[in-house]
């Protein structure tokens, strides 16, 4: 991530689910946006804009979007139902109807107007999907109930969602992976590309809709100038997703440190890995591991020296971290 800020001019945007890498923004002169229940800084996931899907319509891609979301809300071990899909699809197109009729920010549609339209719907799942709803509407968990406060004018940009909680925290993720494709499309424009680094990746990948949109979003990113990077340290639960085949078809970086059993005999089975080449990740010290790069798998050892700026505001071992 450092290499592609210091020789490129590439935007390069984190999802940061436990605070680990604003020291390092910081520090780089970036800009740190705190998300939280108690946080002045905002972020609407209704947001968007004219050039948000490559179609004459925006609102279909959007729409996905939103269906993810609720999907996350409602909960339950079915996920949406037809009929629910179909509900929240009227409504979303109903809500910003006016807004791209006359585009203005003053118009931009908020999570409270999704959940307004939603009761009007003769539909008893309307209903439904709209009381899940109010929680993060009119409740204690409203912080995405507001319209985007926070000016993206920074090229490094770092969403720290750590105190968002456990209940918010997949909704962050999947709030701010939609914020970074609202950036994608603006800089595709300018011809300027778009990193995006997301860490615990696996949690998007645990509930079908939310996990087939973030595919489709990470397609999205590689033709539109995006550079997505998945960070994750749970294998079996992001390859247990049935939509991680996509993910590593897209892929052609593939970085691996030392597994678990369970993980290497998946990964072996996943990414044609020979008993040699497994030897590289198994019982490894910090800074060992492979490369996948297109078809070339190299072994690699990176011994880090500790006594430079870089790496006390990079370290996230405790006891290091304190002492930084």
């Amino acid at each position: 991530m450092t290499n592609a800020f210091l020789i490129t001019d590439d935007d390069i945007i984190i999802c940061d689910p436990e605070a680990e890498y604003y020291p390092l923004v910081q520090r780089l002169q970036g800009q740190v946006i705190r998300l939280s229940p108690t946080s002045p800084h905002y972020v609407n996931p209704m947001d968007i804009n004219l050039n948000y899907s490559e179609d004459d319509n925006p609102l279909a891609l959007k729409s996905d979007f939103i269906l993810s979301l609720c999907e996350l809300i409602v909960g339950g071990k079915e996920g949406l139902q037809p009929v629910d899909k179909t509900v929240i699809d009227r409504a979303v197109r109903n809500v910003y109807r006016p807004f791209l009729a006359a585009p203005d920010p003053a118009k931009m549609p908020i999570l409270g107007d999704l959940y307004d339209e939603l009761l009007k719907q003769p539909e008893p799942e309307a209903a439904r999907i709209a009381a899940a709803l109010e929680l993060y509407v009119s409740g204690s968990l409203n912080v995405f109930n507001h319209r985007t406060n926070v000016e993206l004018n920074n090229r490094l940009v770092c969403f720290d969602i750590k105190q968002l909680g456990k209940q918010l925290k997949k909704l962050g993720m999947l709030i701010v992976q939609d914020q970074v494709w609202n950036r994608v499309t603006v800089n595709r424009a300018a011809k300027k590309s778009t990193r995006y680094f997301m860490d615990e990746f696996h949690l998007l990948l645990k509930d079908e809709q939310t996990a087939a949109y973030s595919v489709e979003i990470w397609k999205r990113f590689r033709k539109w100038g995006g550079i997505p990077t998945a960070i994750t340290q749970n294998v079996k639960d992001l390859l247990a997703s049935r939509e991680v085949e996509n993910i590593f078809e897209n892929s052609d970086f593939v970085l691996m440190l030392n597994q678990a059993a369970g993980d290497r005999a998946i990964l072996t089975k996943q990414l044609n890995i020979s008993p040699q080449q497994m030897s590289y990740v198994t019982h490894s010290e910090a800074g060992e591991g492979l490369l996948f790069y297109g078809n070339v798998i190299l072994p690699f050892v990176d011994r880090f020296p500790k006594d430079t700026e870089l790496y006390r505001v990079m370290t996230t071992k405790p006891e290091e971290v304190g002492g930084a």
